[in-house]
Order: C-alpha cells, then sequence, then structure tokens
C-alpha cells in the first residue's frame, strides 16, 4: 500500500467541517478525515485562517477530478501532492 493523501483547502472553519462529514456521504470515506487549521503567514487572526481536510487514500480509490469538483462547492481546492 502506498501513503496516498489528498489535501483539501477551504476558506473556514465550518466549510471544513461540512465537506469532512459529507465525503463519507459522498465518497463512502469511512475513515475520518484530520482537520487542520492552515494560519496564513504572519497572521495571528482565525478569520485569516484556512482550513485543511487531510484524508488518506491507501489504495488510490478516490478519483482527483471528482475530489476537485466536490470541494469546489465550498469554493475549495484540492492541493495538488
Amino acid at each position: 500500500m502506498s501513503d496516498v493523501r489528498h489535501v483539501l483547502v477551504l476558506p473556514d472553519r465550518d466549510a471544513a467541517e461540512e465537506v469532512a462529514e459529507a465525503l463519507g456521504e459522498r465518497f463512502g470515506v469511512e475513515e475520518e478525515p484530520r482537520l487542520v487549521r492552515d494560519a496564513l503567514a504572519g497572521e495571528d487572526d482565525a478569520e485569516d485562517a484556512q482550513w485543511l481536510v487531510v484524508l488518506r487514500d491507501e489504495e488510490e480509490r478516490l478519483d482527483a477530478a471528482a475530489l476537485d469538483a466536490f470541494v469546489q462547492e465550498w469554493d475549495g481546492w484540492r492541493e495538488e501532492p
């Protein structure tokens, strides 16, 4: 198995939590994705933070284009590895 991870970047915590929950419904993801706050360089204000949803895909069964379209529904994007 490989250590494939997808990183979805969202504009705020609410969007990240919604995406994490919807991943199971839309893609059948069983493992709980990890939410990570990603503060922008030099910013102390929580309002200026992006949120990351990190999920493992060791079997490489998630389609990158489908994830791109999915995360755009929340004004987010998928980071390329």
